[in-house]
């Protein structure tokens, strides 16, 4: 049976927690491979809403095991968090696996992230502020503690000394806050060891040992390609690798087990934080976008850029994941527009690009060449095959799949489980 992985294809929030939480009823083990606690999913069943930080989206799903892969990194309070606010609403968290390989976020990996970010001022990267990057900093400086260290308390207390040494004079000398103490670090993560001892193992084994049974196994990526660390707008990105490559990475599969790649894109553009944004709008229509689309980040509250739908970023993905499938979300949020705008090339001084510039300093300069198709103004939250769909919205789907690369095979029609058109099945 398949290994799926399900990658962002713009800059992140596209709904993927929807199009995990659509397939997990049909899947064996969903994965959350990178990322952390600093981006979300909201996943809506029935008339519940579920905001996800941390955790797979699998774990709504009461037949599957959720995973917590080795490239992921995790803020131990956060996870206990989540897992105490879903058992109190009646979720069966009991299944939740969690890699010994993981990396943890320690708290003066938060205090690092913050105060770099506000001495940055103007030139700030718009971080979340919850330690991830210095912690994947730690990671490959090899100065990094992972989950299985806080099950030996000498080797626990040896990684905090060795990551202190640095650290607490960056924190008192340079940013004028108190040098966290070795004794408290190591304290604040003893506190956790029972309570996560039985959720740890080796997940990559677990992982392949499914396959070889025939079970499914879902790879669902945090944030998106446009901020993956390699191939997104650099410096404005994250600190892991959000790609299909970055699924392999990150959960121990080798790419050779990998079926199948489904990128997820809104029906239009939207990004939180810093960095260039060719198609943003800062008129009525993007006022329009937001309102109507709810974007908000999940994990931040922080009011998200919008824009419309962007073909060479998703030509771009499709290239660098090797997109199988689009799942193409929030077609609904377009009804009674009456013209739909969709990048299809830059202009960049007077120069045509169809695919995305290789200097960063073009991309920022990059001005959308747009191709408008007709609006439609009927109700389509009801609409469950392609069909159904008003004539113009089906000519706007069938345009988004010609320019992207890959088949359009699912399209969301609205927030909820069941507001979904199957084109061809992901499974």
């Amino acid at each position: 049976m398949p290994a799926i992985a399900i990658i962002g294809a713009q800059w992140g929030d596209e709904g993927k927690g929807k199009a995990t939480d659509l397939l997990g009823s049909r899947v064996d083990h969903v994965v959350k491979f990178n990322g952390g606690n600093n981006a979300g999913h909201t996943v809506v069943i029935g008339d519940e809403k579920y905001a996800l930080h941390l955790l797979p989206s699998g774990i709504l799903s009461p037949n599957c095991t959720p995973v917590i892969g080795n490239g992921v990194v995790v803020d131990i309070e956060v996870l206990f968090e989540e897992l105490d606010a879903l058992t109190a609403r009646g979720v069966d968290v009991s299944k939740l696996k969690v890699s010994a390989n993981a990396h943890v976020i320690a708290s003066y990996n938060r205090s690092l992230d913050k105060v770099t970010e506000r001495f940055l001022g103007s030139r700030r990267l718009g971080t979340t502020g919850r330690g991830i990057g210095p912690t994947y900093a730690d990671k490959m400086n090899r100065i990094g503690i992972r989950v299985q260290d806080i099950f030996d308390e000498n080797i626990l207390r040896q990684k905090v000394e060795g990551a202190l040494e640095l650290k607490g004079q960056i924190l008192a000398k340079i940013y004028n806050r108190r040098a966290p103490e070795v004794d408290a670090i190591v304290e604040e993560l003893l506190e956790y060891v029972e309570r996560l001892r039985p959720m740890v193992c080796d997940t990559g084994l677990l992982l392949n040992q499914a396959l070889d049974r025939g079970e499914t196994v879902l790879l669902e990526g945090g944030q998106a390609t446009l901020l993956d660390v390699d191939h997104g707008t650099y410096p404005f990105v994250t600190s892991s690798s959000a790609t299909s490559g970055g699924a392999c990475t990150g959960s121990g599969i080798p790419p050779s087990r990998l079926d199948r790649v489904v990128g997820i894109v809104k029906a239009y553009t939207t990004r939180v934080g810093e960095g260039p944004f060719p198609t943003e709008l800062f008129d009525d229509f993007g006022a329009h976008l937001s309102k109507v689309g709810a974007e908000f980040g999940v994990t931040t509250g922080r009011p998200r850029r919008c824009g419309w739908y962007d073909a060479v970023i998703a030509r771009y993905a499709a290239r660098v994941n090797g997109v199988t499938d689009f799942v193409l979300t929030k077609l609904d949020v377009l009804t009674g527009l009456e013209k739909v705008p969709v990048c299809v090339a830059y202009d960049v001084n007077g120069v045509r690009h169809d695919e995305m510039p290789v200097n960063q300093s073009d991309f920022h300069h990059a001005v959308p060449i747009y191709e408008e198709f007709p609006g439609w103004w009927e109700d389509i939250s009801h609409v469950r095959t392609f069909e159904e769909l008003p004539a113009n919205a089906q000519a706007y789907v069938r345009a988004v799949e010609r320019m992207s690369g890959s088949r359009v095979s699912v399209i969301g029609v609205g927030p909820k489980r069941d507001q979904t058109i199957v084109v061809h099945e992901l499974i």
